[in-house]
């Protein structure tokens, strides 16, 4: 925990108590703040109170004895329309702030010089969270990861010179986190995302940049305009920044090249100083890097580790040893040339979209609750579908997708259970030698039959871990 001393003395009104606010509740109370928390959900409340927290009803209290708002993010501040709390804390002159705002001033307070890296974007930044993470602990540093990804950053050990505190941030916490400057901020990507949440695109995007805005050095991905855009500005102001790209060659930054060797093609990550270019890392055979979304997040990784202090020859064991994410383009495992591998977490056709450039002759379990547009956008990489399964609710509306297609063979699986053993039935009988994939990548949301995309994802994972001849990577 980090105790927000800072606070001390300060009485303060809380509002949200989902796992980031109790973590917040807790570290404002051990840092000697007096804490008036509240939940528009009763039963959170009462899981607040029994841990000791004091709840007060917000609606009634007098505001005015309020040093701060301490906001949930998932709370909305202006859109559709600002919570109530948000209105009652303004009528009286109240600041609103969230976690991350007080893990900077509280960093500020007691280890001013300590490094934190933030991480930020649409696309990849859990992955390149945790690849940060992971590399840094690799080459023997004290790493702390949290904020949106895993654990909430109050419950994260304090700020400290040796420690490295590395933290993924949501445009919501960003909203509430004037005071955020890291040691490196990373901006990966923006496509429009969370519009009901910042009214407008540009809106979204000026979030976003707050980020980079006040970081010692601002790596940001030049692959979309809007960030191209965020990197001219900040070049401007004439502080520290390393653009990074997944996609094109870059006159000063990291980038990530794609080249043939021996017939096959390997994503080698291009460092870029005073004009000389050099190979600092090669991702072929990286199973937990495959694919040009994860070049991006590579090169991002890299960065920001270099920026802290490491070898680029560090990064690089780092970068072989890293496991993936869970549910992120995981790889199970493999029985002979076909590996299994467990993309959960791609509940749109976006995010799946990744997974269908990564491989060839895909054996694909797709569907569940469809989201707006179904698979319609990914008609251009049906030609590396071997065949599809599909289950739950959007079986019917995929089913005629492929059939105005007319260029992938499908099975009506219905039933996850069943699509794992049709799937791996058909990829061991397949020709040929090289590598083949059953990936379950659903582009749907899991509600149909699953409650969540975790739980589908771990009942794809202990199917595929019960066949026969099954073994799993790093085994023997």
């Amino acid at each position: 925990m980090t105790p927000v001393t800072c606070f001390e003395g300060k009485r303060v009104a809380l509002f949200g108590l989902g796992g980031s606010g109790l973590a917040t509740a807790r570290a404002l109370i051990a840092g000697g703040a007096q804490v008036a928390a509240f939940d528009d959900n009763p039963a959170s409340r009462d899981k607040a109170a029994a841990a000791g927290i004091a709840i007060v009803d917000l609606a009634v209290a007098d505001w005015t004895t309020f040093h701060s708002l301490i906001l949930a993010p998932g709370v909305p501040l202006t859109h559709p329309t600002p919570h109530w709390t948000v209105e009652k804390a303004r009528a009286a002159g109240v600041e609103i702030i969230g976690d991350i705002e007080l893990f900077f001033r509280q960093r500020a307070a007691i280890a001013p010089a300590a490094p934190v890296v933030c991480i930020t974007g649409t696309n990849g930044k859990s992955t390149t969270t945790a690849l940060i993470a992971h590399v840094l602990r690799s080459a023997g540093r004290d790493v702390k990861m949290g904020g949106n990804i895993g654990t909430a950053v109050l419950a994260l050990e304090a700020p400290a010179a040796e420690r490295i505190h590395v933290i993924e941030c949501s445009s919501y916490q960003i909203d509430l986190a004037p005071s955020l400057a890291p040691s490196v901020g990373i901006q990966m990507n923006l496509t429009p995302d969370h519009l009901d949440r910042h009214g407008t695109f540009e809106a979204y995007g000026a979030i976003k940049e707050r980020l980079v805005a006040n970081a010692d050095v601002a790596v940001i991905g030049v692959d979309d305009e809007a960030s191209k855009q965020m990197a001219r500005r900040r070049a401007a102001t004439g502080r520290a920044l390393v653009k990074i790209s997944g996609e094109q060659p870059l006159d000063a930054g990291v980038f990530a090249g794609v080249t043939a060797n021996a017939g096959t093609l390997e994503t080698r990550i291009v460092q870029v100083l005073d004009g000389k270019p050099r190979i600092v890392a090669n991702l072929a055979g990286i199973g937990s890097l495959r694919g040009s979304h994860n070049a991006q997040n590579a090169a991002a990784a890299f960065a920001a580790c270099f920026a802290l202090g490491l070898t680029a020859a560090e990064i690089a064991a780092g970068f072989r040893s890293y496991p993936g994410l869970a549910h992120r383009m995981e790889e199970i495992g493999r029985i002979g040339r076909v590996v299994f591998i467990n993309d959960s977490k791609a509940t749109n056709a976006d995010s799946t979209e990744k997974a269908l450039t990564s491989f060839r002759d895909i054996f694909w379990i797709l569907g569940g609750k469809a989201k707006e547009g179904g698979i319609e956008s990914l008609r251009r990489y049906f030609p590396n579908i071997a065949r599809a399964y599909l289950i739950g609710a959007a079986s019917d509306a995929f089913a005629a997708t492929f059939d105005a297609d007319g260029r992938v063979a499908y099975d009506r699986s219905g039933t996850l259970d069943r699509a794992v053993a049709q799937a791996t039935q058909d990829a061991l009988a397949a020709s040929g030698t090289g590598e083949i994939a059953v990936l379950l990548s659903p582009a749907c949301a899991s509600f149909d039959q699953f409650p969540n995309f975790e739980v589908r994802g771990e009942a794809f994972r202990a199917l595929v871990t019960a066949l026969p001849g099954f073994a799993a990577f790093g085994a023997g």
